[in-house]
């Protein structure tokens, strides 16, 4: 066989690099890329700075991780750098600390030093005004004087690293950069920081990662509170059965962990105070849904992904959906850890779930509209069969699995949630008191197996008479 010819091909520097200015990174998720990699080199500590200057603004990340020697430095400067990633680490393309850095600033100085004896500090600077000059890839190595004056004197003579982004054109727009505009701007952009980080990081602030110590981070000298999605040290907060499902992928298979929540109404929790952080960033209607997590740390919060539509009634669902790199390729992760998609076979294991879920949480929410004490009757029209509000019994759906709810935070035992977890229909009767109209149709549907059936009845009763619908509870 004839040998054919290879001729290289090496793209330009210059418009390669802003092509790669676009990979979809908004700054909060730019910042906690960077924060991945902190994570990875065991920082326990990560200190984020906002500063305000006009076009000399910035804003640096430093760390007290294992920090990095002359030749590791240099290579995390090579896009597509090539290195073995540990099964638990948050890297994986070897672009984040480039591409997230390059999407929000001009120019991005690196400074470190290694945790080893004797190790002394390293810098490098990559500048996009140098690159568009001289159209190749190059970057600078900094001696100590060189050092943007930012980057001085924060590491001290301890290990770790120092991430700064100067040049802020993407983040300042540069739109009367000296205004008072811009900088309103910049500081709601530290307090947007400020929140993403305390969701997408809560497992490591919390000390809930296994074999690491807690992780703490501050932006601009105020430590980052962390997020708990399921509200876990509320009394009322209820979790459900848990499930593990296998999932195929090009590297083998992978399991899938599924632990869903259902959150306390309003009027169950703590105080207001606490339903009110409890909305999150995006509020109620659009935090509900899959928390997807990839190792430890948080990917998407809220939402469906398509196997069924956002509800108000189903706003206290939270599902907790935890995956490891092994199924990177499976769950479609993009460069910037922004978002994912479910493999098709999770998709149909999980669909008669997600239906089960809904049910419970729209049980919950329906809570809070049942006054303490029955309001006056209003007459019904002709024909009508009045019934009074009733507390649902929701039939399971789910396969067998580990049920470790008490390791997972408080449980409500509300007859509601009683038969999702597979007590017997004269323990809901005798916790409920005495069963209503609508429970009684939901137990006899489960009793002869026609849940679907029902679900198909009540879908037509709102439509042809939902007065009566709502009287059933519906």
């Amino acid at each position: 066989m004839a040998v054919r010819k290879t001729i290289q091909v090496v793209p330009r520097a210059r418009r390669t690099l802003t092509s790669l200015r676009n990979l979809g990174y908004d700054l909060r998720h730019a910042v906690a890329d960077v924060v991945d990699n902190s994570v990875s080199a065991d920082a326990t500590a990560v200190h984020i700075t906002v500063y305000f200057d006009g076009t000399r603004s910035w804003i640096r990340i430093s760390d007290n991780g294992r920090g990095m020697d002359a030749e590791t430095l240099t290579e995390a400067f090579r896009y597509g750098s090539d290195r073995e990633y540990g099964r638990t680490e948050l890297g994986r393309f070897g672009f984040g600390l480039k591409s997230a850095s390059t999407s929000q600033c001009r120019r991005v100085t690196v400074v470190s030093r290694a945790d080893a004896p004797g190790a002394v500090l390293e810098a490098r600077q990559l500048d996009l005004d140098h690159i568009e000059e001289v159209d190749n890839w190059e970057i600078f190595g900094l001696s100590s004087d060189e050092l943007p004056e930012p980057s001085r004197s924060v590491l001290g003579e301890a290990a770790g690293t120092v991430v700064l982004w100067e040049g802020l054109d993407r983040v300042l727009r540069y739109q009367d950069p000296f205004g008072g505009w811009a900088k309103k701007q910049l500081m709601a952009h530290a307090e947007d920081i400020d929140e993403h980080l305390g969701m997408v990081f809560h497992r490591f602030l919390a000390g809930e990662v296994a074999n690491r110590d807690p992780l703490q981070i501050t932006v601009n000298g105020t430590p980052v509170e962390a997020w708990d999605p399921f509200c876990r040290t509320e009394s009322n907060a209820s979790a459900l059965h848990e499930e593990d499902i296998e999932v195929p992928s090009r590297e083998g298979s992978g399991i899938v962990h599924l632990s869903p929540f259902v959150l306390p109404n309003q009027n169950q929790f703590s105080s207001q105070a606490a339903w009110k952080r409890a909305s999150g960033p995006k509020g109620w209607n659009r935090q509900q849904g899959f928390y997807i997590y990839r190792a430890d740390r948080l990917i998407q919060s809220g939402g469906w992904c398509r196997l069924r539509a956002v509800d108000e009634h189903a706003k206290l669902a939270r599902i907790s959906l935890e995956f490891f790199p092994e199924l990177d390729s499976s769950f479609g992760v993009n460069v910037a850890k922004a978002s994912v998609s479910l493999p098709e076979e999770l998709r149909k294991e999980i669909a008669p779930l997600v239906k089960t879920w809904g049910r419970v949480a729209d049980s919950a929410y329906r809570q809070k509209q049942r006054p303490s004490s029955p309001p006056p009757r209003r007459p019904k029209p002709s024909g009508v069969v009045a019934a009074p509000p009733a507390r649902s019994v929701h039939p399971p759906h789910s396969k067998p699995g580990r049920d470790r709810s008490s390791n997972s935070g408080p449980a409500t035992f509300s007859p509601t949630l009683a038969n999702y977890r597979g007590v017997g229909t004269s323990s809901r009767v005798s916790a409920a008191g005495s069963m209503s109209a609508r429970q009684a149709l939901e137990a006899a549907a489960d009793h002869a197996g026609e849940n679907e059936a029902l679900s198909r009845i009540l879908s037509a009763l709102r439509t042809m008479s939902p007065e009566v619908a709502h009287d059933l509870g519906w």
